[in-house]
Order: structure tokens, then sequence, then C-alpha cells
């Protein structure tokens, strides 16, 4: 739910006073009705835009500023800032610092400090009035009121646009260029001769599209893909970045690119070797699996499914000690055997629903264990494993 553009200008100025009554609130549903009370008290008509800035901001404790003003949605749909500095990174990197960097759909602003700590020169715009007056007080950018297809600014004020179209549009995820919002086409016609980087989802059909596309995953988790133009890049046509947020040693980043050579279409499959390996989402879905196992020194058990395994995890990654490979039928007397309780279980390649196969499997022993079901050539097999492990981190 989002606010008036006078909701946004009272929050703005009732800063100190909404941070003193509400840092005592719970504002759980249990305790809606009390709070509401409390709000309603000292806020009179804008009690519900302060609970819906104050739940936004501890929703997203962490990814965001605790003083800016954000509701629930706009707090959801941000980019995590060690995401957006990836993307100031290859901007600065390729275009220089003090180049000019146009965020067409900059929303609450949360690209906008990243690329400026890059020495990038920013200014956003949104279609939303009331996001591109929280995107002003948040940053004190140059923020206007402008819609992405017709640019804000005149022709060469700008090296770069930075876009970010919806990506779900009647509740159902997009996923083709064509069809954000927005069109990908439509959004490149309107600022042609400027390179872009465009952000979308990892399940975008990018197969079309003549520049470098990067997916970015964090801690694991694959949080978006890029297009880039190819002023943008180095040559490469995919990559993949893995950034880690380790407690205590700040983020770390792993990047690997189509251009470091992929085996020349050799067959990189073998056996299991001493440990099963389910690569990053972020290198399965740029589709740098063969180039990150060449690299690692790992191999497939299968040219066309995602599971690596090798004698050795990567550093800072985690994988599964092999145990032994099992026709599906024979798994659940396999696990019983070895006394299986606690089970992680991952499927790729075979439709079995986990959940429903760990009902049927119903483990109830006490040795925590993994099953990892999978396609070796034609066949569906199972690969017992144990608990999930990490590699040696050796920075």
């Amino acid at each position: 739910m989002s606010y008036t553009l006078e909701e946004v200008d009272f929050l703005r100025s009732h800063r100190a006073q909404i941070a003193e009554v509400t840092a005592e609130l719970a504002l759980t549903r249990r305790s809606l009705i009390a709070d509401t009370e409390v709000l309603r008290r000292h806020f009179g008509g804008h009690a519900r835009a302060v609970t819906e800035l104050v739940t936004a901001r501890r929703s997203s404790a962490g990814k965001l500023p605790s003083d800016w003003l954000m509701c629930g949605e706009s707090a959801q749909q941000a980019t995590p800032p060690v995401v957006v500095a990836v993307r100031a990174r290859r901007i600065a990197e390729h275009l220089g610092a003090g180049a000019r960097v146009h965020d067409v759909t900059c929303s609450i602003g949360t690209e906008l400090p990243p690329l400026a700590d890059a020495g990038l020169a920013v200014t956003g715009s949104d279609l939303d009035p009331v996001r591109a007056r929280m995107a002003r007080v948040n940053t004190g950018a140059g923020v206007v009121v402008a819609d992405a297809l017709v640019p804000a600014l005149s022709p060469g004020a700008v090296d770069v646009v930075v876009a970010d179209p919806a990506r779900r549009a009647g509740g159902r995820r997009i996923t083709r260029p064509d069809q954000l919002l927005p069109p990908l086409p439509a959004l490149i016609a309107a600022h042609a001769g400027t390179p872009v980087a465009v952000k979308c989802a990892p399940g975008l059909d990018f197969s079309g599209w003549d520049g470098p596309v990067s997916v970015v995953s964090v801690d694991g988790g694959v949080k978006e893909a890029c297009l880039y133009s190819p002023q943008l890049g180095g040559g490469e046509r995919r990559e993949a970045v893995m950034i880690s947020t380790k407690a205590g040693t700040g983020p770390r980043l792993d990047r690997i690119t189509d251009l470091s050579g992929d085996g020349d279409g050799e067959s990189l499959t073998g056996p299991p070797g001493r440990y099963i390996i389910d690569p990053d989402g972020a290198v399965v879905r740029a589709g740098l699996v063969r180039h990150y196992a060449l690299r690692e020194g790992l191999w497939m058990l299968d040219d066309r499914i995602a599971h690596l395994t090798g004698d050795r995890i990567p550093e800072g990654r985690t994988g599964f000690p092999f145990i032994e490979q099992v026709p599906l039928k024979k798994l659940k007397a396999v696990l019983r055997n070895h006394g299986c309780g606690a089970l992680e279980i991952l499927v790729r390649g075979v439709d079995i629903d986990p959940d429903k196969l760990r009902r049927n499997l119903k483990p109830a022993g006490e040795r925590p264990m993994a099953v990892v079901v999978t396609r070796i050539g034609s066949a569906g097999v199972a690969l017992v494993c144990g608990p999930r492990t990490g590699g040696v981190d050796r920075s």
C-alpha cells in the first residue's frame, strides 16, 4: 500500500516523533489492535501511513537504510545494495568515472547511492510522483516525474540508462522481454543510441539479447539478471556473479564468464566422485555450469543436468559427501538401512515432487542425510549422501 503526496510530507516532517512512538511497538498480528490505537492517538488520520512505513522498514532491515521513506511494495522490490554495486562497477569500468547515469524507473531511489559511490553522476525519474518524492528525500539526488518511454533528459545528456521494468502482470511472472512493463523493445527504442542496463527476472528468455547478460546471486539466492548493451561488456555474453556476505568478512564476489572456455564441446561427464555439488543458481541460470566445472576441477554426472561432482568442494561452497547410487524404487529401503533421520532432498531433471517424496520415504532414524534425485542418461536415480558440508575457505 502506497501513500499520498501529503502523507509522504507528513512522514518526512515527523521522523523523530514516529521513531520515538513506534520504538516499543511490536506491530504483529497479535498486537495490531492495541498498536493501532496507540498510533491513532499520536498521529490521527496518518496512523495507517505510519504503520505502513514502520512495517516496511522492519521487513527490509539490513537491506535498506533504516531512516528511508518506503512502503511495503517498494521495499520488497528494492534491489540489494551489494547487487547494485556490481552494476555500478561494470558501468564505471566501461564508461569511466563521471559517466552520466539515468535511472528511468528509480522508485524510492535504491539504485542511486551505490551508483554515485562508484563515481557516476546520477539522475532518477519515476512515473509515480509519490515514489519520485520519496527518492528525492531518501537520496538528495535530482529526481523527476517522467515516463520511462518518454526521455526526461535531452539526447546526449546521458551516457547510460538503467531500468527495472515490472516483471509481473496479473499476478503472473513475465518470461518474455517484449511483455515487460514497459516492454524491452519499446524501452530500447525510446533511448536509441544510449547504452542500457535493464534489470529483469532470472527466468526471462534472454537468448535473443546481443550484449552481456549478468546473473547475480547473494548467499546462494539468485536476485536478478541484468541485460547490458554491448558497450558495457568486454566481449563476454554471459556472466555469473556470486556474492557472499558472511558475517565479519564483508561482501566477497566470485565471477565467471563464458570467455573462460567450456571444454570445446567435449563431454565432461563421469561417475560420482567424493562429493555431489549443486552449483550456485547464478551459474545455472547463466548457462555456465560447464565453465564452472572446468574452473573448479569438477565434472558432470550428465551433460544435460546441472549437478556436478568431484573430489573436493569449491572454496566457500557446499556439497554432499557421496555414499552410493541407487534406483529410485530402492531408495526408501536404503535410507532406512542407513538410519536416515533429517533429510535434505534435491531434485533436478526428474518429475518428482520433493515434499511428496519425503512423505513417501518417512525417514525416522537419527542420522542426518541428503538425497540428490536426478537423471543420468535416460534413468532417474537417487544419489544417497551425507549431510551438506562446506568447502575449505582459503581466504
